[in-house]
């Protein structure tokens, strides 16, 4: 399972746009169909538990892990 900075990195390198730094990192991004992506990153290192990183990548990221393993 990927960690909090690996999602954060991968937010970086993907075109994410940080709207938000406060006790966590919020980020969004707009596709080109008009859809508006968010998602939230923990500022802690820890790794992320299975069923919230399915949660994450499925709803908020909405990308395959294979996807997500080749731009971290």
């Amino acid at each position: 399972m990927p960690n909090w900075r690996e999602l954060k990195r991968f937010c970086d390198r993907d075109g994410w746009e940080l709207y938000k730094d406060t006790d966590h990192y919020y980020y969004r991004k707009a596709e080109d169909n008009g859809v508006l992506k968010r998602t939230k990153v923990s500022r802690g290192s820890g790794e992320i538990s299975p069923k919230l990183w399915r949660e994450i990548l499925r709803r908020q990221l909405q990308v395959t892990d294979e996807y997500f393993n080749s731009i971290i």
